[in-house]
């Protein structure tokens, strides 16, 4: 399969690979990859890995909801897009695609600081780093941005760079079922592939809003295994964006994405 159906395969593979890794990585750091977690300082990109990102992505800000962030992605113009999917050399990319639930989440927050501003943030699957830079852009006062991949750590790294912004911690550990952190917000998108991953996470964010009273915002394009699954039931429709035309081309025709708050009504143990 060459590159230029990339986009078509990752998103009908994302419900196995992304959801069974979730699952199950611990995520150790690697590749030149120094880990900083929440509260941590100093972060890099060994000089080879940078120059593989650089050289192997476009830096662009147009067909999305946010031409405000600038990201490194795979686009038509790289070396790989024409090249066999599995000539890509590392862990399939999910983190160069920015994803609809996530363009949905980064325009409600450039649009609506005060959501964030002066508030501790998780960006739970933050992939190629858009959301949390958008936290950051409206004023966070703690941003932690958490993907098991570490080249999407490094990607990020990159990204925040691009907008002129300090790179934030980033941690590559599974965070579902960990213990809960002190955050007033957390937010994921494009999170909801897998039965079992929607239920791990349906449980713990319940977790961490019966301890901590977290705010929780989910941004989704209308995907079956979303609409479908329990969660939705506690879900409250917070905006809804219609999709650029190439990124509704790039997802099977999706036509708009969806900011959810997540306001599960009843106890923990009788969900």
């Amino acid at each position: 399969m060459a590159f230029h159906g990339w986009k078509q395969f990752l998103f009908l593979s994302k419900q196995n690979t992304f959801a069974k890794a979730w699952r199950s990585r611990k995520g150790s750091p690697s590749l030149g990859w120094k880990c900083c977690c929440h509260g941590g300082a100093g972060k890099s990109v060994a000089p080879e890995m940078r120059a593989f990102l650089e050289e192997n992505t476009e830096v662009t800000s147009s067909g999305s909801l946010t031409p405000e962030i600038q990201l490194r992605l795979l686009t038509p113009r790289c070396r790989f897009w024409q090249e066999k999917l599995d000539s890509w050399p590392y862990g399939d990319p999910f983190w160069a695609i920015y994803w609809p639930g996530g363009q949905a989440l980064s325009r409600y927050i450039l649009d609506n600081p005060c959501v964030v501003k002066g508030k501790s943030v998780l960006d739970l699957g933050s992939g190629c780093g858009a959301t949390a830079i958008a936290a950051v852009m409206s004023g966070a006062s703690q941003v932690l941005a958490n993907d098991i991949d570490p080249i999407a750590g490094m990607a990020m790294i990159l990204n925040c760079e691009l907008n002129h912004l300090n790179p934030f911690p980033i941690t590559i550990k599974n965070m579902i079922n960990s213990e809960v952190g002190n955050w007033d917000l957390i937010v994921l998108g494009d999170m909801f592939y897998d039965e079992q991953l929607a239920d791990g996470l349906h449980h713990w964010l319940r977790k961490c809003i019966r301890i901590r009273q977290t705010k929780v915002l989910i941004g989704d394009p209308g995907r079956h295994e979303f609409l479908k699954h329990r969660i939705h039931s506690h879900l409250h429709k917070v905006v809804e964006y219609s999709l650029p035309e190439s990124t509704r081309q790039e997802n099977n025709g999706l036509t708009s994405s969806i900011v959810w708050s997540y306001q599960p009504s009843c106890s923990l143990e009788s969900c």
